[in-house]
């Protein structure tokens, strides 16, 4: 009888060919090291239920189930008891700590006085000047008190307690002290690491030691900046308007467009024509810089003005300050081509103006209802929040606190007045929208930004247009920070300055990032100490800072970004922007402005090489150097263990996050031309007879709609009905042909619409002034180990996709290679 665990017995199903056929090796591969990261009790759901009712067989002495008894006995033990270690003490503090805080802050009035408390402090300038000294006295006698090491991890779990306190108060005190105690600690580790580290022997540990730390001083000053950003978001509401209609100014309605297709402009002008604001003081213009006969003729159709300069100079700023001569309005609302405002969006964003007399420009969201190329290759739109979400949900909110919210190039309206002051757009750099609003913040005017989507565009399919995106975008803040120093512009406030400079220097993150990704192989190839401290001291001094650093901003930016996901991100684009901004800081002059394609089509999904060339290039430097590390853990290090442990725990991370990065170059699919949005609304449909059903929508696109009714009894495959939707207390037909998809929802496919009935298709649905308003009620709030956990299983995703990527390339060898044999034979007699 088998002595051997049911662990071990269901792993080996898991991994035999002849239980599970339709896995690949890569995908088996994959799930062995689901596996051993699982408890054996969820080991189940993991397999599941096609796995798990199998019956038992015995061993089976194959190579996958050498593997995997192998590694099960190596390493499976150590795994589980590290997590018993690590989670079950943690979980047990948390949760006392957590009764007891609650119970101290319990009740209504402990809340308000502490509210009271913090704005009377903010508000009282002597108070608030008296706080900010005690408060940096206690933050540099903290930071050089010497402490024994015992004293230190002492210290760390002290403040560990005050951080689950502090989460526990109200949201932006909480903040607040979160961020105050994080930057204690950081203030320890910086006196530490330039008092006690940086004694290196060699010249090359003091070359390299000291490139680590002005990595790292870099992400001190960028964090200690996205503090000041985001201490106190201002989450303004919109104002109303006069009731008299007389008095609301007149607007231009700019849609910029160069060589984006007819079908993706379309939609856009439709929605702008619907505008809820008079008719007599709304004009719509297409500019169009492609200057093609066809958008002209589509002007003329839509009953909108068209608009096409001679030129193409300064691109899509010298397109909109051609415009600004040729129209009249008082205020200029700009879209880009793919951005469809909803009906609400002027109404909502020019009480502002009326409200503040030096309020020039009003910013609001840029949102996407398409999935952008970690959300589409990762399969996990919706459910986790985009990249630009920490931007326009957080960032742009916390700078409105400090009049810094700047214009983003589309779902803005800008006073025309005072962008003729500052002579219309700005043309000096490839970001004209950040470049403007430092202009006109610094001759003293107001912006606002306002938090509320009221328009969607389409974001980039693949993963080389949106690294193409960044790069201009990167290029062109390192131009305003070479020719136009936010921190030396004359008419800007202290905080002001910080704001646009964080915003710039964020683009510099190449260096850095790509600094963390190689900074472990100098120990693990040469035994380069860059460090001069012992393991235990490093961590006991890194370790608090880098946890609560990453606890803080868990909390405070959860809602907007998954913990560990900014790794990802730049560790996607850092190879491409490190040059990019390199040049353009040296010489601003340099570079271009190129568009991002929008409305593409993705047929088949592929691995882009090209693009994953620098990730697989540092994801070999690190894995080699993993296993170098285990060589020197077992036979030439054996005297620092914990530098070697402390070099592969930074190499496994680097590996975890490199994964997902190559995991992200796998292009997905994307076959519809008109991108879905899962949204409900009341629909009805009217059948050949009359016969009139009420249901409501589950998704609509500018082809079709998926209805969810109750009764289908009536209605046949590939009838032609009419479908109903309503605007207000108006409803609109549209022809429609009837199907049923394979979850047995009735899918309506619109047929020839006419100009008119494609006008109202939109307003009924993206133009709706409530078309966002519960995008994000699928997404779950960050845990910062949830994040971490969610890099490492994509990272496992992309070695899976990277081990079917390098088979299908030995397949595809060996066959040429077969050819050109069969080719070269000799001829047979």
């Amino acid at each position: 009888m088998s002595t051997r665990s049911p662990f071990l017995n269901r792993l080996e199903r898991m991994l035999d060919l002849r239980e599970l056929p339709h896995l690949s090796r890569s995908a088996r591969f994959y799930r062995l090291f689901q596996a051993l990261w699982l408890r054996p009790d969820s080991l189940n759901k993991a397999l599941g239920q096609s796995v798990s009712t199998q019956p038992q067989r015995g061993a089976v002495k194959g190579s996958w189930q050498v593997l995997a008894t192998a590694l099960h006995d190596m390493f499976y033990p150590f795994i589980w008891l590290f997590r018993q270690l690590i989670q079950r003490p943690f979980r047990t503090v948390r949760h006392h700590t957590g009764r007891l805080v609650d119970r101290a802050l319990s009740g209504q009035a402990m809340e308000r006085g502490i509210a009271k408390t913090a704005g009377l402090v903010m508000q009282v300038r002597p108070l608030r000047w008296l706080m900010g000294v005690l408060a940096l006295g206690l933050l540099l006698f903290t930071a050089q008190a010497s402490l024994p090491l015992v004293g230190q991890w002492v210290f760390i779990a002290v403040c560990y307690v005050f951080a689950m306190l502090f989460k526990r108060m109200p949201e932006r005190f909480a903040h607040l002290c979160l961020m105050a105690l994080t930057l204690l600690l950081l203030a320890r580790y910086v006196f530490w690491r330039f008092t006690s580290s940086l004694d290196l022997e060699s010249g090359m540990e003091i070359f390299l030691g000291y490139t680590l730390v002005a990595a790292e001083a870099y992400t001190w000053l960028i964090l200690i900046f996205g503090f000041v950003q985001t201490a106190w978001p201002l989450k303004r509401k919109p104002l109303p308007l006069e009731v008299n209609l007389n008095d609301w100014p007149t607007v231009d309605v700019y849609i910029p467009t160069y060589n984006e297709p007819l079908s993706v402009v379309r939609p856009t002008v439709y929605a702008a024509k619907g505008l809820d604001w008079p008719m007599d003081k709304l004009t719509v213009y297409i500019l169009d810089d492609g200057h093609r006969p066809a958008f002209a003729e589509f002007a003329r159709q839509a009953g909108v003005e068209y608009i096409s300069r001679p030129d193409n100079s300064h691109a899509k700023a010298g397109n909109i300050n051609y415009a600004l001569k040729q129209t009249h309005g008082q205020y200029i609302a700009i879209f880009d081509c793919d951005h469809i405002p909803t009906r609400s969006f002027l109404q909502t964003s020019m009480g502002w103006f009326r409200r503040d007399p030096k309020c020039v420009m009003v910013q609001t969201p840029h949102h996407f209802f398409s999935a952008d190329p970690f959300e589409r290759n990762f399969n996990f739109f919706r459910q986790m929040p985009n990249e630009g979400s920490l931007f326009y949900g957080l960032i742009q909110d916390g700078n409105d606190y400090w009049n810094s919210s700047f214009f983003c190039g589309s779902c803005a309206v800008i006073e025309r007045k005072a962008l003729l002051e500052v002579g219309g757009i700005a043309v000096e750099t490839v970001t004209e929208d950040a470049h403007t609003a430092l202009k006109l913040h610094s001759l003293g005017y107001n912006s606002v930004y306002l938090n509320n989507v009221q328009a969607a565009g389409l974001a980039t399919e693949t993963l080389a247009g949106h690294i193409g995106q960044r790069i201009r975008w990167a290029r062109g803040m390192a131009q305003i920070f070479r020719t136009d120093n936010p921190m030396f512009k004359k008419g800007l406030s202290f905080f002001q300055r910080i704001c646009y400079s964080n915003a710039m220097l964020h683009f510099f993150y190449g260096i850095p990032r790509l600094i963390f990704l190689i900074m472990p192989m100098a120990y693990l190839y040469f035994e380069f100490h860059l460090i001069n401290a012992a393991a235990v001291t490093i961590l006991s001094y890194a370790l608090p800072q880098l946890i609560i650093s990453s606890y803080t901003n868990s909390v405070i930016q959860g809602k907007y970004r998954r913990s560990f996901w900014s790794e990802v991100y730049e560790t996607v684009l850092s190879w491409y922007i490190v040059l990019p901004t390199t040049l353009a800081f040296i010489n601003p002059k340099l570079g271009k402005f190129n568009v991002t394609s929008k409305g593409g089509l993705i047929e088949k999904s592929y691995f882009d090489a090209n693009i994953a060339k620098p990730y697989l290039v540092l994801l070999l430097l690190n894995l080699v150097g993993f296993l170098i590390g285990i060589g020197r853990l077992f036979v030439f290090n054996t005297h620092e263990v914990g530098t070697v442990l402390m070099n592969l725990l930074w190499c496994g991370f680097n590996l975890a996050i490199l994964g997902a990065a190559v995991g992200v170059a796998t292009e997905s699919v994307q076959k519809y031309v008109h991108h879905r949005v899962r949204m409900v609304i009341p629909a009805f449909l009217r059948l050949p007879g009359g016969y009139t059903v009420s249901c409501h929508t589950e998704e609509y696109s500018a082809a079709g709609l998926t209805l969810n009714v109750p009764d289908t009894s009536r209605i046949r495959e590939f009838s032609q009905v009419q479908v109903g939707l309503h605007r207000g207390d108006r409803e609109f037909l549209f022809p429609a042909k009837v199907t049923f998809n394979d979850k047995g929802q009735l899918e309506a496919t619109f047929g020839s619409l006419t100009p008119e009935q494609e006008t109202q298709l939109v307003q009924c649905t993206f133009g709706r002034a409530d078309a966002w308003l519960n995008w994000q009620e699928d997404q779950r709030r960050d845990r910062a180990l949830g994040g971490l956990k969610d890099v490492f299983q994509k990272g496992m995703v992309g070695y899976a996709r990277l081990f079917a990527w390098l088979k299908e390339i030995g397949s595809s060898a060996a066959r040429s290679l077969m050819g050109n044999r069969q080719r070269n034979a000799p001829w047979e007699i």
